[in-house]
């Protein structure tokens, strides 16, 4: 396995922002205030001699509700990592914070590195002087922001990290599963359930989740990844700066994800957010698996009203397998997988041309296409030209005028003859270039005599 470095520290140091500039993404969060980030995000580190798995956690900052939990995801990073990079800001100098972590981190036993962020229009050795007080050794000096000082900071630490073996396998190979929905569905809770431990922050408050975080786990020989993402509210409720970079974070989430697991609230009912963000889903192609949550608890008359206003708001998602499931007590969760699994199966599966072609066949025999300006639009044949989501193409002629009505007929016939449960199906039309569009016919000698004795005829006549 990759060996894991953990950044720590109180908030607003800089950890996100060394997150991005090891892995070389924009998948942590960065804003000027502290809190920003509460759950541990993965990422594979790329700057360095070797390959390493970087955490970055929420800042240690005490207190209860939200922070505790905070602290405590950043307690089970630290318990999983081969290396701490303690993060200290220049420009604050040293805290009492930073001296009740120094010693809590020195008790783990762990190999550490004081690392000093936010030294860019400092002078160097003014900013190290105090940092030596917290008997950590020599800090490292750099600038996250800007780059300063991390490549010759990491060459230090690959020094001190194990042998990193091959990876066991990419993470292109994972089927990543996005969880999303409204706040306080139940995300997270439904996340930590399906890993059976509290992996992400779940609190019982509209908005705990910020960013979304990849978690990769393997159950057997399947290897997941699954995708904490932020809830998405109507846009006129959304005023806040951050809240609206996460709701982006969600909707990229969705497009980077191989099956979407959409999660309802069965308390709060099918609402108008839930249908938008189905057809966010829809719109990107993914394989989807829907989770009704909070299902237990629920009367007779709640659950019929749960049913009636999904076939209402969401019935544009019949392909789609539904699980009634209570992410807090564990009822239902166990076959969301294996159902991820198969729509997953179906939305890359390979579509052989002549199936295709004779299921084509079969469709314009049972049902005609329409006439367009007195001729017939005729479909020829049928291949397969994409996957995940399943993309059909039709040949024919004239197919730009086929009605949005027998394109629905067509999708629901191949739909249901290959059994392509859980992913959105496309069609893409083509129709053949006419070899003789705007060529004129030339006679030959005899019918152009043929015409002007015809010509002559009407001529006398007349």
């Amino acid at each position: 396995m990759l060996p894991v470095i953990a950044l720590v520290g109180r908030p607003n140091v800089g950890k996100s922002t060394l997150f991005n500039r090891l892995t070389r993404t924009r998948d942590a969060l960065v804003a000027d205030f502290p809190g920003l980030t509460r759950d541990r995000q993965y990422g594979i580190g790329k700057l360095g001699p070797q390959r390493y798995v970087v955490v970055d956690t929420g800042g240690i900052s005490g207190g209860d509700g939200v922070a505790a939990l905070m602290e405590r995801q950043v307690q089970q990073a630290i318990d999983e990592a081969d290396h701490l990079l303690f993060l200290l800001d220049a420009r604050d100098g040293v805290t009492a914070g930073d001296l009740d972590i120094a010693a809590s981190l020195r008790r783990t036993g762990k190999l550490l590195t004081p690392v000093v962020n936010k030294i860019d229009h400092l002078a160097e050795a003014l900013a190290a002087a105090e940092f030596h007080s917290l008997g950590l050794g020599d800090p490292w000096l750099i600038a996250a922001t800007e780059g300063r000082g991390v490549a010759a900071l990491m060459e230090h630490v690959c020094t001190l990290l194990p042998e990193a073996a091959e990876a066991a396998a990419e993470d292109q190979a994972r089927v990543r599963i996005a969880v999303v929905g409204r706040p306080n569905a139940g995300k997270s809770t439904l996340i930590n359930r399906i890993l059976g431990e509290e992996r992400v922050v779940a609190y019982d408050s509209p908005g705990t989740t910020r960013d979304s975080v990849s978690i990769p786990f393997d159950v057997g020989e399947h290897r997941y990844t699954l995708i904490d993402t932020a809830g998405v509210r109507r846009r006129a409720k959304v005023a806040d700066a951050v809240e609206k970079f996460s709701i982006i974070k969600t909707l990229q989430a969705i497009e980077a994800c191989h099956v979407a697991l959409l999660v309802l609230d069965a308390r709060l009912g099918i609402g108008e957010q839930d249908a938008t963000l189905a057809g966010h889903i829809v719109e990107a192609g993914r394989a989807l698996v829907v989770a009704v949550n909070k299902w237990d608890g629920l009367d007779a008359e709640q659950r019929q009203r749960v049913k009636n206003d999904y076939q209402r708001r969401l019935g544009f998602l019949d392909f789609a397998a539904v699980h009634r499931i209570s992410a807090l007590h564990g009822s239902g969760v166990g076959l969301l997988l294996e159902t991820a699994d198969a729509a997953y199966a179906n939305a890359t599966r390979e579509l052989p041309t002549p199936v295709l072609t004779r299921l084509l066949e079969d469709a314009v025999q049972a049902h005609q296409p329409p006439l367009v300006r007195g001729r017939r639009i005729k479909l020829r044949y049928a291949h397969q030209g994409g996957r995940n989501p399943p993309i059909i193409v039709i040949h024919g002629n004239q197919t730009e005028a086929l009605p949005a009505a027998y394109r629905r007929y067509l999708v629901n016939r191949f739909r249901s003859a290959l059994d392509l449960a859980g992913t959105p199906l496309r069609l893409e039309l083509r129709s053949g270039e006419n070899p003789y569009a705007g060529r004129r016919n030339r006679l030959t000698p005899r019918q152009a005599r043929k015409r002007q004795r015809l010509k002559d005829f009407v001529r006398r006549k007349r």
